[in-house]
């Protein structure tokens, strides 16, 4: 609702309430199932991660897609705009622009949706899990290290409790009927696309991890030597974690928290290759609050522009390349 010159922020407090949310929401939904009827329940999940999921479709694919548009191609541009009340107490309540290639990622994105909602195969499922987690890395930042090892470190025991304390987890992840976790068919070289033996991945142990890497990204580029040691070290720390992860499933036979396997790779190596470095201060005392990753488009972030992601994206850059021709228009914030 209210303008902002960057995306939400995790701090501390929010670190360390954010496993005790997540635990009330987790035994909410688990005791949701048990009670009501699990059919009726994952219909109106359906419903509702049908429409969130077409949306953050379309806006990871909006910057791809816009690459394959012709020179020539007929783009208009469009508004939807609801307004509450009239003269100076008249209020905004929705303006959104985009255009006809924004139109057209929708319309893609649809099809996705309705192939999700009509055999909740698999592919479509991940399609829409990895939109989720690539807006929720873009739309989640960690002010600083601190705060990410809070963070994983209070997920950390949640995921291990809830895992191997209770069957919460395992139950909740199994009647949930919604992209929020991608699925790999373990028998898919035996019945293809048609597989229903599924491991599954929440989309937490990818968000999480992931804007504790993105942090490391930033930090990176603040030390100005053109280097990337620290992303590129968690980056393998997080293959690692789940390649670790994958394996002691497999030798057990039984599920795996994987923020066990995760969080101590994604913390520790970084950590050890600060201490060869000498770099641990600077790591820890590192802020990103005002840290603008360099020619990275920030399709959060834009002031006095709102819309789509395409539609923000192009009127920034024309803002950034002509600031005089600027139009004043109040703030507003996706």
């Amino acid at each position: 609702q209210n303008s902002s010159e960057m995306p939400e922020t995790i701090t501390s407090r929010d670190a360390a309430r954010f496993p005790i949310v997540a635990s009330c929401t987790l035994l909410g939904l688990y005791l949701f199932f048990k009670i009501f009827s699990q059919e009726y329940i994952n219909l109106l999940l359906s419903m509702y991660f049908f429409v969130l999921g077409i949306l953050a479709l379309s806006h990871t694919i909006s910057p791809t897609m816009n690459r394959f548009f012709p020179a020539n191609f007929p783009n208009k541009q469009y508004q939807l705009l609801f307004t509450q009340g009239s003269g100076e107490s008249k209020e905004e309540i929705v303006n959104y622009e985009f255009d006809t290639k924004d139109l057209v990622c929708l319309a893609l994105s649809s099809v996705v949706g309705v192939w999700y909602l009509l055999r909740k195969h698999w592919i479509a499922n991940n399609l829409f899990g990895l939109a989720f987690s690539l807006n929720g890395v873009e739309l989640l930042h960690l002010n600083n290290v601190s705060t990410g090892c809070i963070l994983l470190g209070g997920l950390f025991i949640y995921d291990v409790f809830w895992v191997f304390g209770t069957n919460v987890m395992v139950t909740v992840a199994k009647s949930f009927e919604a992209p929020i976790k991608l699925v790999f068919p373990q028998d898919l070289l035996e019945k293809g696309l048609e597989a229903d033996n599924f491991a599954m991945l929440g989309l937490g142990d990818i968000v999480i991890p992931g804007i504790f890497i993105a942090l490391l990204l930033r930090f990176d580029i603040s030390l100005k030597k053109n280097t990337h040691t620290y992303f590129y070290t968690s980056f393998v720390a997080y293959i690692f974690g789940l390649g670790l992860t994958i394996f002691i499933m497999h030798i057990f036979k039984h599920a795996q928290p994987a923020l066990l396997y995760l969080v101590p790779a994604c913390i520790g190596f970084p950590l050890l290759v600060a201490l060869a470095k000498g770099e641990v201060t600077e790591m820890f005392s590192y802020e990103s609050s005002a840290e603008i990753l360099p020619h990275t488009p920030r399709l959060t972030h834009f002031p006095t522009v709102s819309g789509s992601p395409a539609s923000l994206a192009d009127s920034m850059q024309q803002k950034l390349s002509c600031p005089r021709r600027r139009r004043q228009q109040s703030p507003s914030a996706m």
